[in-house]
């Protein structure tokens, strides 16, 4: 016996609307060779003679590091990448500029809580050392009004789900809007995690996008 929506229905569609985009990019091994090496060798001589990470800690740095010179190829990278979103979104204007850029390294059993980067049109991530039970990011449903009734589900999907688990290896890098909420969750392997942290904003924003568009 055919279902009960057989019997009427001629045809149907599902309307997709209002997309929440993260864009993932994968560097060159070769290119990012000698970059990462530069990166890992200024982390270093910047965390100096701290002590080591206990099991749980985490550590950040300062949050200039695209200023210096073993940061170069990797600004780079990270333009080129926001150049290509901004083509990607059809949006005309400017210049995406680095207003901050900062490393993160999680010991075993740190995690990082959930939160979103403001003032920032942009935000991103370059993943240096990972590792199996270190190597994902949480993306966290932005709609508030999704948690106020939430029926079981038979599976989970990305029309159902209230987080996406995104999986990153050495070399990766991520771009998402700022506003995005995101987690990482504890290290579990016994090595530490390291990554690079980004956001951007248009250099011309005061200038070129911030008058009211009526």
């Amino acid at each position: 016996m055919p279902g009960r929506a057989e019997r009427w229905l001629e045809t149907s569609d599902v309307v997709p609307m209002f997309p929440t985009l993260v864009w993932k990019f994968q560097i060159k091994r070769d290119f990012r060779q000698a970059m990462d090496a530069d990166i890992l060798n200024a982390l270093a001589a910047i965390r100096g003679k701290l002590p080591l990470l206990a099991p749980g800690e985490g550590w950040q740095s300062e949050q200039r590091l695209h200023e210096l010179a073993a940061f170069e190829a990797l600004t780079i990278c990270v333009r080129d990448a926001a150049a290509s979103v901004l083509r990607f979104l059809r949006i005309e204007s400017g210049t995406l500029k680095i207003t901050g850029c900062w490393a993160n390294v999680l010991a075993a059993g740190a995690a990082h809580r959930a939160h979103s980067h403001p003032n920032n049109f942009l935000s991103g991530a370059y993943y240096l050392a990972t590792q199996t039970g270190a190597d994902t990011i949480n993306f966290h449903d932005p709609r508030a009004q999704t948690t106020v009734l939430r029926p079981p589900v038979t599976a989970l999907s990305a029309e159902n789900t209230d987080q996406v688990v995104v999986r990153v290896t050495n070399g990766a890098m991520l771009l998402f809007p700022a506003w995005l909420c995101h987690s990482v969750d504890a290290n579990r392997s016994s090595d530490e995690r390291t990554s690079i942290s980004f956001n951007l904003m248009f250099a011309d924003f005061a200038e070129g996008l911030s008058a009211p568009l009526w």
